[in-house]
């Protein structure tokens, strides 16, 4: 039986095919608990959350939240302008007195990119990262995970393709290292200027044109583009770029036959992505969040569940 040793979730690549795996059919398993009248189990009675977003969140905030309550977790949100950090308190000194009170939990998003990392370091208590910076997203991967497997029955052998703001995405970061650690194949689509350097070296195809990188695709997942993290301008209108790198209805009758488009959100409808396509029939982005809760559950769960680390239902195949 696969265990999770981790004391934190940190990023996709401490994590091996065995233990994505032991997330996915954890979350499986809770995803239940969603659907039911009385939307609460015992699991983690006792147990203390905190949520410290020093960035604006509404779904995985909100996830984290509905998540740690389903499993009567005690839940705390804390933001850098209610808190200490305002009148020049460093992070790691707020986490050390957050720490003081005897959290099991620090779920924290942050502008820098290894703040997490950092505080993991700093502190005894499990460390969630909910977003560092450009670095990594890893629950938000693994919901996407979750949602491909579950809607087309693996992951491995897949053909998905990530269009929009690369450079700028700590969800394509960590959706390129699940992705291809769980054996799917990645094209990277969006305009050059939006393109990290170097980034065949993950393991990823190139394609800049949207209509031939999307042709013969089973997953296509759309990003907005971080106008906040951008520090030059890299295109020269809103109106050009949807013009030429938006997710249109033409532009997807070249993926293959059942293919579905996801989106991370808050998304542009117009812009990255039409209305059309954001609400039609390939659309699963309300099922992303809607998998977004069970996931953050498991995490919880097998970070700091009574049975630290059984899985509450081993019954699912592996891809």
């Amino acid at each position: 039986m696969t265990k999770f040793g981790h004391k934190d979730l940190l990023g996709m690549r401490q994590l091996s095919v065995q233990e994505i795996n032991l997330i996915l059919d954890t979350a499986e398993s809770l995803k239940a608990i969603s659907a039911r009248d009385i939307k609460k189990v015992p699991t983690l009675r006792g147990k203390s959350i905190v949520n410290f977003f020093y960035e604006p969140s509404t779904r995985t905030r909100t996830s984290f939240d509905v998540a740690a309550k389903r499993l009567s977790a005690d839940t705390f949100s804390l933001s850098a302008s209610t808190s200490s950090m305002v009148k020049g308190e460093t992070l790691v000194d707020t986490a050390r007195n957050l720490q003081a009170m005897r959290p099991d939990v620090i779920v924290l998003r942050h502008p820098s990119s290894g703040a997490p990392h950092m505080l993991a370091r700093e502190v005894s208590a499990g460390i969630i990262n909910a977003g560092d910076g450009i670095n990594e997203h890893p629950t938000q991967a693994l919901l996407d995970l979750y949602t491909i497997r579950e809607k087309m029955g693996r992951i491995k052998g897949l053909k998905v393709v990530i269009m929009g703001d690369i450079s700028h995405s700590r969800v394509a970061r960590s959706n390129i290292i699940g992705l291809t650690k769980m054996g799917a194949e990645v094209t990277l689509s969006g305009p050059p200027t939006m393109m990290p350097i170097g980034i065949e070296t993950f393991g990823v195809n190139v394609v800049a044109d949207p209509a031939e990188a999307i042709w013969g695709k089973d997953v296509v997942m759309v990003l907005r583009i971080q106008l906040e993290r951008q520090t030059r301008v890299l295109f020269p209108s809103i109106r050009e770029y949807a013009a030429f790198f938006g997710l249109t209805r033409e532009i997807l009758q070249g993926a293959n036959e059942g293919a579905i488009v996801m989106h991370p959100g808050p998304l542009n409808r117009g812009v990255e992505i039409t209305p059309e396509v954001a609400d039609g029939p390939w659309s699963v982005i309300l099922d992303q969040v809607a998998n977004g809760v069970a996931v953050r559950m498991a995490v919880l769960y097998l970070l700091i569940g009574g049975a630290k680390g059984d899985n509450v239902d081993q019954g699912r195949r592996s891809d």
